[in-house]
């Protein structure tokens, strides 16, 4: 867990256990939070019955811990106020580059979109608010998984099972895991047609966001190409910047 950051202790744990219970997918039971969670188990259990208490956490008939309703009307508005800022900035994008401009963010083993702003082309990409991609084989799936830690990278796409769309997509931790190397030294990913035979991708993550999230650039394979990936990286640059200052920034006040 975070280290200390001279808040309300209890709080920050709460807060803890209900990003666990996010990163487990939604939903994990007592015994899978004590094994991730260094609080003991009569710890987490009572903070656990205050969260059931208030409706962000909710017990299933199974005894298994889900996060519960109340969560959903704060991410609504979390993720208005975040479409506020990153609309413009995907605007931005697509003017210059004019191809799809897209923001997901980690969603369980996935990634999904919460913001698009369509290409003028004809022939363009789709990358509709509410889907959900691999994070192994779609461009920003793959920027967001180079800026976890190995550990988790490794039970994310066990828990996936690896699925592989197109011949071109990695099916291997050994391809997946240097694929995330790759990332990290070259500071942005690359979906080349391994989530769909014709499209490519081109995304960056946005440094500090407070959960994993990463903007891309996607079009037909034809027009995304060595020179529009060249760029489209310093424009990416300036963009997840504009969206981590925003963020951060908010976080500060």
């Amino acid at each position: 867990m975070a280290e200390k950051t001279g808040g309300v202790q209890s709080v920050e744990r709460a807060f803890e256990l209900m990003e666990l219970i996010g990163r487990a997918g939604g939903e994990c039971s007592l015994t899978e939070l004590s094994a991730e969670s260094p609080l003991p188990p009569p710890t987490i259990h009572r903070l656990l019955r205050t969260l059931v208490g208030i409706g962000y956490v909710r017990q299933l008939p199974n005894r298994r811990y889900a996060l519960g309703p109340r969560l959903i009307r704060l991410g609504e508005v979390a993720n208005r106020q975040l479409g506020a800022v990153a609309g413009p900035v995907l605007q931005a994008l697509v003017d210059q580059l004019s191809e799809t401009a897209s923001l997901a963010v980690l969603d369980g083993d996935m990634a999904i979109y919460t913001g698009q702003v369509p290409s003028a082309h004809l022939m363009r990409t789709n990358n509709e608010v509410g889907k959900r991609v691999g994070l192994h084989t779609s461009g920003v799936g793959k920027a967001v998984l180079a800026e976890l830690d190995d550990a988790r990278i490794l039970k994310l796409v066990t828990q996936s099972g690896l699925p592989a769309p197109t011949s071109n997509s990695a099916s291997t931790l050994s391809a997946v895991f240097a694929n995330v190397e790759r990332t990290r030294v070259d500071g942005y990913a690359i979906d080349d047609e391994e989530l769909e035979i014709g499209v490519r991708c081109v995304a960056m993550a946005v440094p500090g966001a407070p959960t994993p999230m990463a903007i891309g650039i996607s079009g037909p394979a034809a027009r995304v190409n060595k020179d529009l990936i060249a760029k489209a990286v310093p424009a990416l640059k300036k963009a997840t910047g504009v969206i981590s200052e925003a963020l951060i920034g908010g976080m500060e006040e």
